[in-house]
């Protein structure tokens, strides 16, 4: 009974004199006008109606990530499938006197809801990985890796089916033939599979999120990072230039993350000055009394001249320089230098302060700070270490100690003219 309506309309057309095959051609040509305007009438409305209702009710939701879905019109794309869908099912009977076309029409349009299918799944993915940026996780998981794997995954599984769809074939068909695929599928997507693997694995071991600064001299990488895929990661250098380093580098080679230094709160300062070992001496009586109205030695040196004094009283003839103990230059900068660290705003006092003597070299006697800033933004670190050796260049002085500097141009030409 429910193609007797196509017929009717040919039979009506063949009483005006058209020929069979004519009438039969424009009859099924009205009909699919009129789907086509039933489906496109049906869309409309799902749109206007269902998905209308839908954004009006997550607009009026306290949720935040349900308006992401909008965003990314997953609704609006799952809703083309219906009008398509229903279109398939009328197309045996608007097409029930042209077999060969009702097929080959009813196995395009099932190739097509395959891919609005995995269209919308798409869709959903990236609005699921947006979520999760807004949500911080992708800091410590590698969403976007597994939202690419899962749509590379996908693209398989619409493959099958859609030639399962053209051809009529049971997709298990296809996927029995696939294990006979697999070498070739390991050869081309080697990178990809290598960097999911390592995308677990950075992620598992917590080595690399994005924001965090890394720095990879073999890539010439060093930066932060932007963002971790399923088979790169892109830094953006503090040059503003994009380095991109396969994910498999960053487990199978060494690189350094910054980010324990960020999350401590403190940064390390490790320099040296190097001290010119001809102005090292001992302090001299005049030099104590100038030294003592030091703020950061007034303590210090009358301690250490009571424990001097207590271990000289043993010495024989301690008016010689050479026995007992005696206070030096070199050595009461130092105390000032710990002193001087120990008390500065900026020096992180959780952690290691030290102020030490390294092994003299050709360029002097270094003397290193080994302190932590307790401001890790990169500006302010700077500034923290250049205000604290300033202060130690322009100090020194008053110790009666000078910076090693190596012979320039224009003392060689003082020499000259001597």
């Amino acid at each position: 009974m429910e193609k007797d309506f196509p017929i009717d309309i040919a039979h009506w057309l063949m009483g005006y004199g058209l020929n069979a095959n004519i009438a039969s051609i424009l009859s099924a040509t009205l009909m699919l006008f009129v789907s086509f305007i039933f489906v496109w009438f049906l869309y409309l409305i799902a749109k206007r109606v269902i998905v209308k209702f839908l954004h009006i009710l997550i607009k009026h939701t306290k949720a935040k990530w349900d308006d992401v879905f909008v965003e990314y019109q997953v609704f609006d794309k799952l809703i083309v499938i219906l009008p398509v869908l229903v279109l398939s099912e009328l197309m045996p009977y608007v097409l029930s006197e042209h077999a060969v076309a009702a097929t080959i029409a009813q196995r395009g349009l099932s190739l097509i809801v395959v891919v609005l299918v995995v269209r919308a799944i798409y869709s959903a993915l990236d609005a699921g990985h947006a979520i999760a940026e807004v949500s911080h996780l992708t800091r410590r998981l590698p969403i976007k890796s597994f939202v690419q794997l899962v749509k590379l995954f996908l693209f398989f599984i619409g493959v099958i089916l859609a030639t399962a769809a053209i051809t009529k074939e049971s997709p298990f068909f296809f996927l029995s033939g696939l294990g006979v695929a697999t070498g070739l599928i390991m050869l081309v997507f080697k990178d990809t599979i290598l960097g999911f693997v390592a995308g677990i694995q950075l992620a598992t071991n917590r080595m690399i999120s994005v924001g965090d600064w890394i720095q990879m001299d073999k890539y010439g990488a060093d930066g932060s990072v932007v963002e971790v895929s399923l088979t790169t990661v892109k830094v953006k250098n503090w040059d503003n230039t994009l380095t991109m380093i396969p994910a498999y580098a960053l487990v199978s080679d060494s690189f350094k993350n910054w980010q324990g230094m960020s999350e401590s709160g403190g940064r390390r300062i490790k320099r040296a000055v190097n001290i010119d070992i001809d102005t090292v001496h001992f302090l001299t009586g005049e030099d104590k009394i100038r030294l003592a109205k030091i703020n950061h030695l007034k303590r210090y040196l009358p301690e250490i001249e009571q424990k001097i004094s207590a271990d000289n009283e043993r010495i024989e003839d301690i008016d010689n320089i050479v026995n007992g103990r005696r206070l030096t230059n070199l050595g009461t900068f130092r105390a000032y230098l710990r002193e001087f660290v120990t008390f500065h705003p900026k020096v992180h006092k959780g952690m290691t302060i030290l102020v030490r003597q390294l092994a003299p070299t050709q360029t002097g006697v270094p003397i290193e700070l080994y302190i932590f800033t307790n401001d890790t933004n990169w500006n302010h670190y700077e500034d923290i270490q250049a205000d604290i050796f300033d202060h130690i260049f322009a100090i020194l002085p008053q110790f009666g100690l000078k910076v090693y500097q190596a012979p320039s141009g224009n003392d060689v030409r003082q020499i000259g003219k001597l």
